[in-house]
């Protein structure tokens, strides 16, 4: 008695993803039952009432005389209980609970041992105060498929409805259940996209202005891997566009061939994108721009990489649209293979070329640099943990929830923890990167410059002690306090035998035009390529060899 139920139970998961809201209903098992949320006009506003509307198709191979019938039922999940009679009549609390032995088709046993009356046969069994204890109306009704009629069925609350069936005269019917929300026709569980989409498509919009803004006022510095941060960005508000597009378009004409056309476009650049993403970030890690003014040839495998990645990612995209999960054979691993290959290895080059950059930086003390990366490595770090956290967190608290109620209870929630989530971490990622890779007067200054060790193991002393050697045994010799020759600055370099220890090891000062360049506290702000405190060590290396020289010439 309950195989129509179980069936229907079964293909809730399917029904909650469906892009249609007009499903297909028939006396198969898997097909008896159909469900989908729905909002209330008071919920989210429209123009028309929502409704189901259920149209049974009149058969043609009816015999004359013969009137097959349908058992017909439409209920609010919340309300499946009052759906059936337990046979022995369990009851907790004045409130009817599921029992594994239910009577749920009014027929004439059952209407014999008094669960329902002979008016009804052919229809659902109901509980007694079905009517009084409902959430919301509950249909169960008789469909003579001789003269079918439509039932249409009021929507006043939002929640998770479903249509069941049931062949009582055990022949063969179809009938098209139409789900019609009051604010058009996307599925309700589809609908918190269509804001979603349009506020992130504003945001990568003001995004790009910002970045395009800088762009345009550092344009005479700007560095190649910034052309490519400015193509991505541009590609994300059109990409982002077009999402939203797709479900704008189907809320107003349906999921008609139109809709299906913007969908596979759609998937096109949502694969473009992924492609792009990681070919942006595995050059950055690699210090291209910055580091590096070119890769080489490791730039052309690195693209084709790209390439074969976005190649997969379409086909995949189409697979996944053309072809269901209960009908896709082992030719799908074809697919799936070589795009689990290309992603590994991005990962893989990725991290390492992070690690490789991060590491030649620190060992030529390029500090400033070194601090890029090493955010940027912690940014990816914590993409990854709030990732898995979030999903971690969401599995455990969805273990405690029984597989059957998960879709009824999470049906308006559940495109967010697929799909929204990610994209927030995403732009997180995307505008992390272009504000330490902005555009700034000084990129192509400080790209491939070097600072300046700050250690003191480079530095030698032992020339200045040794200019400071003065022989007071004799006053007139050349090392005497009685000398008054001047230091020869320019000593013959070639002749080891004719330097002489009072000439100074320090060269001559040489006159220097007045710098134009940025001084150190103007760099300061500088998030890219700030070269620290090098006019102040410049300004104190100036004095000390004055100081230097003025001591020489006194003594």
């Amino acid at each position: 008695m309950r195989s129509w139920l179980s069936a229907g139970l079964a293909l809730l998961q399917l029904a909650a993803v469906s892009q249609a809201i007009e499903m297909k209903i028939d006396q198969k098992e898997k097909n008896r039952q159909v469900c989908s949320g729905m909002y209330s006009r008071k919920s989210w506003g429209g123009n028309t009432e929502p409704f189901i509307m259920t149209k049974f198709i009149k058969p043609d191979d009816i015999a004359e005389g013969a009137d097959p019938l349908v058992s017909f039922v439409v209920f609010e999940w919340r309300d499946q209980a009052l759906v059936g009679k337990p046979e022995n009549e369990v009851s907790a609390g004045g409130e009817v609970v599921p029992d594994a032995n239910r009577a749920f088709i009014c027929d004439q046993t059952n209407a014999e041992a008094g669960f329902c009356s002979k008016d009804d046969i052919g229809s659902f069994i109901l509980a007694d105060n079905a009517t009084d204890v409902s959430k919301s109306e509950i249909i169960s009704e008789t469909i003579h498929l001789k003269d079918p009629k439509a039932v249409n069925y009021h929507i006043a609350h939002t929640g998770y409805y479903c249509v069941g069936t049931y062949a009582f005269s055990e022949h063969d019917y179809t009938a098209v259940v139409e789900f019609r929300n009051a604010f058009g026709e996307l599925p309700a569980a589809q609908i918190a996209k269509l804001p979603f989409y349009a506020a992130i498509t504003v945001v990568y919009a003001f995004l790009a202005i910002g970045w395009g803004a800088l762009y345009y006022l550092n344009r005479h510095d700007i560095l190649p891997v910034q052309n490519y941060i400015t193509a991505i960005l541009v590609f994300l508000v059109v990409e982002m566009f077009m999402t939203w597009l797709f479900y704008d378009y189907q809320n107003r004409n349906g999921f008609n061939t139109g809709a299906k056309a913007i969908m596979v476009v759609d998937s096109v650049l949502q694969a473009a994108r992924n492609s792009f993403s990681f070919f942006l970030l595995l050059i950055v890690c690699m210090g291209y721009g910055v580091v590096k003014p070119s890769l080489g040839k490791t730039m052309v495998y690195v693209r084709w990489l790209a390439i074969t990645h976005f190649v997969f990612g379409v086909l995949y995209s189409v697979a996944s649209l053309s072809v269901t999960p209960e009908n896709a054979g082992p030719l799908i691993l074809l697919v799936v293979l070589p795009l689990a290959g290309t992603l590994t290895a991005f990962y893989v080059w990725t991290l390492n070329s992070l690690n490789v950059t991060m590491k030649d930086l620190m060992e030529r003390k390029q500090t400033i640099k070194a601090g890029m990366y090493r955010r940027l490595w912690w940014c990816i770090l914590l993409s990854i943990i709030v990732i898995f956290a979030f999903f971690f967190i969401n599995s455990w608290t969805f273990a405690g929830v029984d597989q059957d109620e998960f879709v009824p209870q999470h049906w308006q929630t559940r495109w967010f923890i697929l799909d929204g989530w990610l994209n927030l971490v995403y732009f997180a990622d995307v505008a992390f990167v272009a504000y330490i890779w902005r555009p700034t007067a000084n990129n192509r200054r400080f790209a491939m410059s070097d600072e300046i060790a700050q250690d003191d193991d480079g530095f030698e002393i032992a020339s200045i002690r040794d200019s400071f050697d003065i022989d007071l045994e004799d006053p007139d010799s050349d090392n005497g306090p009685g000398n008054t020759k001047p230091p020869a600055y320019d000593a013959p370099r070639g002749r080891r035998e004719s330097e002489r220890r009072d000439q100074s090891p320090l060269p001559a000062p040489v006159p220097q035009k007045p710098r134009s360049s940025l001084p150190a506290e103007d760099l300061e702000g500088e998030t890219m390529f700030a070269l620290g405190e090098q006019s102040d060590e410049e300004s104190g290396d100036e004095e000390e060899r004055k100081g230097l020289t003025a001591g020489s010439k006194k003594d």
